[in-house]
């Protein structure tokens, strides 16, 4: 609560796809979308009754053409922050094993970041704190 009101809690999920040479996926939000031009995981909103993990499972495959199993995912961190209008909550999973070739398959720009370089990425708010986890397990 900001100012004695109760925010909305959006829940989203969100994957540090990595590479065999240890670089991780980064996708650019598109034109049309709030926070539009920032990198971000990718990943998106859990739907009702979907476990995080489900959620992840659905949103690689319909953003970017990949099938992931459940054993897959590991959580790592999560972010909790605060916008104007809604409170997010992010766990972050990573994932070094998947089946298919990532494609942009809403458009959207992609590019493979060594994590010595994810902050030359401008991200958003939420997801910047998460760098710093991953570039210690990387």
């Amino acid at each position: 609560m900001t100012d004695g009101r109760a925010q909305r809690i959006v829940l989203v999920v969100a994957c540090a796809l990595v590479d065999a040479d240890g670089r991780v996926l980064m996708a650019q939000r598109p034109e049309g979308k709030s926070l539009a031009g920032l990198w971000e995981f990718p990943g998106g909103k859990m739907e009702p009754g979907e476990t995080p993990e489900d959620a992840l499972i659905r949103e690689l495959r319909e953003e970017l053409g990949i099938e992931v199993a459940k054993a897959c995912l590991a959580p790592l961190a999560f972010a909790s922050h605060t916008y104007a209008d809604f409170h997010l909550l992010m766990p972050l999973y990573v994932c070094r094993r998947w089946q298919g070739t990532v494609q942009p398959v809403e458009g959207q720009a992609l590019e493979w970041v060594k994590p010595a370089r994810m902050r030359d990425y401008p991200m958003p708010p939420a997801d910047e704190p998460l760098v710093a986890a991953l570039r210690d397990l990387l």
